[in-house]
C-alpha cells in the first residue's frame, strides 16, 4: 500500500507563550500609555484578552488612581499617573513611570506627573 503525503499546511501564527513576566493589568496600562485614545476593542486585541476583561481592568486601574478617564464626545481617552508606586510589595519601591520607561514604547513614559 502506498501512503500519500499530506499536502503542506499554511504556516500558522506563533502561539502565545504559556506565561509572561507582566500581568494583563500591566499590558493594558502599557497599551493605554502607547495610545491614550485606543478603543477597548483595540486594547483587547493588543493584549490578547476579551473586551470585557479590558473594561474590568480599566475600571480597576481608574479606581486605584493609575488612570484618569476623559470623555471627548463619543470617545474616551486615558491619562496614566506615572508617579504612583507599583502595587506588589516586591516592586512597590518603583513607580509606574519607571515601568513605562522600561517596557513601554518610545515616548510612552510621558505619563502624567504630579506637581
Amino acid at each position: 500500500m502506498i501512503k500519500r503525503a499530506d499536502p503542506p499546511s499554511a504556516p500558522s501564527a506563533p502561539s502565545p507563550p504559556a506565561w509572561t513576566f507582566l500581568t494583563n493589568h500591566a499590558h493594558v496600562l502599557l497599551s493605554v500609555a502607547k495610545d491614550p485614545a485606543a478603543r477597548v476593542r483595540d486594547l483587547a486585541a493588543a493584549v490578547g484578552i476579551t473586551e470585557r476583561a479590558v473594561q474590568r481592568i480599566l475600571a480597576e486601574l481608574e479606581e486605584a488612581g493609575y488612570l484618569t478617564r476623559e470623555r471627548e464626545g463619543r470617545r474616551t481617552s486615558y491619562e496614566v499617573d506615572g508617579d504612583l508606586p507599583l502595587r506588589h510589595p516586591v516592586e512597590q519601591h518603583r513607580r509606574v513611570g519607571e515601568l513605562l520607561a522600561l517596557a513601554g514604547p518610545a515616548g510612552a513614559h510621558k505619563a502624567k506627573r504630579r506637581a
